[in-house]
């Protein structure tokens, strides 16, 4: 590490951290004015709207934006560098463009880490205050299923419902099933199922259990039975974007589960999933692109590189909107949804960088 790469890696992450904390600021006077209305009319304490949703806001909306605000601050500080012929002063003291390069990749590297890190790690245990504050005072996320709530819960069970309501945790027309072999060796049926939350079982009543064994088949009926089943009262009702609350570790694990349901909700949480793993990489591809760009002085100077900047990054976000859009009710795989814009504008990067005066 050279006083050249302190200098650039200090103007580089000073630019980003000053740029987006001006906006998250603006932000947060758009979104107050825009739910000012909700806030009142729900009474929701001072203390819970600063400390339990905006605070929790800002990590969430620095990874959201964080590429953009990569690609924004290596064009700036990089234009001016530009401008004031540093940049050319630098190459002619000896040092090769990949070398100036280096301290530009380093600072996108540990923006990548700390992206992957929000993503996966910080903003899903921030999300949970947050949107207990949004479900309480602003909108409901937790949302009834259709009525006829099929779904399997384990490899040859599976379950249906006539339908549920979130309120009472009560079920009504509830039947599970048990296969082997393709053969039906277990059904049990109840009028009604209710959640315990104090033991967290299952109460039925009005069952009856039909088993079969070969030719032998035995019939049972009762009044009430509580019962432990791989079922939780969250897989009969949606929770509007839940993957929000959900680690690296707990994503992975849903999206098993979803996958062993056959729901056709699993294309949400792994499109999630890609744009966790991706989006950091978004940083460096964006970071190669914007030194490409803005180390040549040109004519219009810092504000003909905010321009064409501005316009590429506008362009990565619509593609990456419209592959998610593509990969969550279309047949494009989650995975090449979440990496071919990185790809695509990775390509255009290196040619960009090829062509750079040197």
């Amino acid at each position: 590490m050279k006083i050249i790469d302190y200098y650039i890696i200090k103007k580089f992450l000073g630019t980003f951290f000053y740029a987006i904390s001006l906006l998250i600021i603006v932000v947060i006077i758009f979104d107050v004015s825009e739910n000012i209305d909700d806030f009142l009319e729900n009474s929701a304490p001072l203390k819970n709207i600063i400390f339990d949703y905006y605070l929790n806001f800002i990590p969430y909306f620095i990874n959201l934006f964080i590429y953009l605000f990569t690609f924004i601050s290596v064009i700036f500080f990089t234009s001016k560098l530009a401008s004031n012929t540093e940049i050319i002063a630098f190459l002619n003291s000896g040092i090769s463009y990949n070398r100036f390069l280096r301290p530009y990749l380093i600072s996108a590297v540990f923006l990548a880490i700390l992206s992957f890190y929000l993503s996966n790690f910080l903003i899903p245990p921030a999300n949970e205050n947050r949107r207990e504050f949004k479900d309480k005072y602003m909108e409901k996320l937790n949302k009834l299923k259709d009525r006829n709530i099929h779904l399997q819960i384990s490899p040859g069970e599976f379950v249906y419902v006539q339908n549920y309501s979130i309120g009472s945790n009560i079920g009504f027309k509830f039947t599970l099933e048990r296969f082997k072999d393709f053969k039906l060796e277990y059904k049990l049926s109840a009028e009604r199922i209710k959640w315990d939350t104090a033991t967290l079982v299952w109460h039925l009543e009005d069952y009856f259990i039909h088993k079969i064994n070969g030719e032998t088949e035995s019939l049972m009926k009762g009044v009430t039975l509580d019962t432990s089943l791989a079922l939780a009262p969250s897989d009969l009702y949606y929770q509007k974007n839940d993957y929000e609350i959900m680690n690296y570790w707990e994503l992975n694990e849903r999206i098993k589960q979803e996958k062993l349901k056959g729901s056709d909700n699993v294309k949400y949480y792994e499109v999630e999933k890609g744009k966790r793993q991706s989006s950091p990489f978004a940083t460096i591809v964006m970071t190669i692109i914007g030194v490409s760009l803005s180390s040549r002085k040109l004519r219009g100077g810092i504000g003909m590189h905010l321009g064409m900047g501005l316009g590429i990054a506008f362009a990565y976000i619509l593609f990456m909107q419209i592959s998610t859009v593509f990969a969550t009710f279309g047949n494009l795989s989650p995975l090449y949804a979440a990496w071919v814009p990185n790809i695509f504008f990775g390509i255009i990067g290196i040619l960009i960088l090829k062509t750079t005066p040197k």
